[in-house]
């Protein structure tokens, strides 16, 4: 009887001071130009009542990161993360059915949790499950400073030599899957390719993954002489056809392998240039800043302050100049264009001093001065091997419009006439079929790259391989 009282008061008390936090839960960060980060949250309760979580970003990769201290008083909560300076506190409905608060880290943001009832999961049907109906190796590559690289060679079962390429990652630190939004591009493309008789090989970029080096200290020699180091591992593997051996590159990856073509043509056989530059790159931002803030419905007068401030900023960022004297330029750039908007156009623009000196620390980096004064044109003229390069009519970070004329026009004048240029309807920068290839709707899709934009890509590698 003692011991049935016992349960009953505990039963009482909890009905008295609500639920606890113990369970799954899925919230949203907004983080701006209608860009939500998806992140879960698992909390487990020990026998004596302690707690501990583990926040998941779902949109980068289902990274995840124990919490370092985890309270519940009533209905108040607080999570930390003392790695990455975060912290969320809030309130627990009465239900128990959400948590209600702010997510401090480098800004403060409203953020809700919403309880499930089992671990929140992204649906991805593209992504292949083991085990695979080809040869999966992990494999170690020396670049030329000496940085190691550890990647993934798919290799199909079919008696070779196989064609092959080397996937090259875009702009940012990547993996070598091209994790991105809760999509990982490359291991569906992989995939597909190995299916079809053509051997991958995939890296993390330096300092990233399993990968040696330092990532914001490379420029894009760097990245090239890592994917001419990919191309040459190849080249010494018997299941490879030597004679066909290409480079795949999305974005900026196939700036990175028209460099490699251009450079080193007898270790290239053909190139795929995926959403790649066609025209100088702050000609490129300045019409994808338009087009994203376009597509999150600024217009009109506010959208003509905007080009102006991207065009001012950019211009101040490539002007001649050491980094002192850059990034004064950079700032008092930022500070005109921002008093020319009102408080309410900087707050829904997401300007601020906070923002204006992330800016400044970026664009004076060795490496972004070295990717915003690149002009593609002069080495796609010197690349002799045959190209195919698509866009997404959709693309609104690389416009098809503007950058595939420009490549087909800068290959031909240098010779080239083994030159594909396509753009695919209704598909955005990632290859997804979309409504308007904004970047809010990337983590949305459930579609990770376009069959046919696959079946196009080995379809030609086949023909090269012929």
């Amino acid at each position: 009887m003692r011991i049935t009282l016992i349960v009953l008061c505990m039963g009482l008390a909890q009905s008295i001071f609500g639920a606890d936090i113990a369970g799954h839960w899925k919230g949203a960060l907004d983080v701006g130009s209608g860009i939500q980060l998806r992140l879960a949250l698992e909390v487990e309760k020990s026998p004596t009542g302690a707690f501990t979580a583990t926040i998941i970003s779902v949109d980068q990769g289902n990274s995840t990161l124990p919490a370092s201290s985890v309270k519940q008083d009533g209905d108040s909560v607080e999570l930390k993360w003392d790695k990455i300076k975060a912290t969320f506190t809030g309130t627990l409905a009465k239900d128990g059915a959400k948590m209600t608060g702010t997510w401090k880290q480098s800004t403060p943001l409203p953020i809700t949790f919403e309880r499930l009832e089992k671990p929140f999961a992204l649906n991805r049907p593209q992504e292949p499950k083991k085990p695979y109906p080809y040869v999966e190796e992990e494999v170690a590559i020396t670049s030329a400073d000496g940085v190691k690289l550890a990647g993934t060679l798919t290799l199909p079962k079919t008696p070779g030599p196989h064609p092959a390429v080397v996937l090259i990652t875009g702009s940012g630190p990547q993996d070598r899957n091209e994790a991105l939004l809760g999509h990982k591009p490359f291991l569906v493309l992989s995939d597909y390719l190995t299916r079809n008789g053509i051997a991958v090989l995939r890296c993390d970029d330096r300092g990233v993954g399993k990968s040696g080096g330092v990532f914001i200290d490379a420029k894009i020699a760097d990245f090239v002489n890592d994917a001419l180091a990919c191309a040459d591992y190849l080249h010494t593997r018997k299941e490879i056809d030597a004679k066909h051996i290409g480079l795949v590159g999305h974005s900026e990856g196939a700036t990175i392998a028209t460099e490699a073509a251009a450079r080193s043509p007898e270790k290239v056989a053909f190139v795929v240039m995926l959403a790649g530059p066609g025209v100088p790159m702050t000609q490129l931002l300045e019409r994808q800043t338009h087009d994203l803030n376009h597509a999150a419905g600024i217009d009109g007068e506010l959208l003509k302050r905007c080009d102006e401030f991207e065009k001012s900023v950019l211009d101040a960022a490539v002007a001649p100049g050491d980094s002192a004297t850059i990034q004064k330029k950079v700032r008092d750039a930022y500070q005109r264009g921002m008093a020319d908007l009102t408080p309410a156009q900087r707050t829904a623009l997401g300007l601020s001093d906070t923002d204006m000196e992330k800016r400044v620390s970026m664009v004076i980096s060795p490496a972004m001065r070295d990717l915003l004064q690149y002009d593609p044109r002069p080495t796609l003229k010197k690349v002799r091997c045959p190209v195919l390069a698509l866009n997404g009519e959709k693309d609104l970070q690389v416009a098809a419009d503007e950058n595939l004329p420009a490549i087909r026009e800068s290959l031909k004048a240098g010779g080239n006439t083994d030159v594909t240029t396509t753009a695919l309807p209704n598909l955005n920068h990632l290859f997804q079929h979309c409504k308007t290839g904004a970047v809010s709707e990337y983590a949305q899709i459930d579609e990770t790259f376009a069959p046919e934009a696959m079946k196009m890509i080995s379809d030609w590698i086949g023909k090269q391989s012929k």
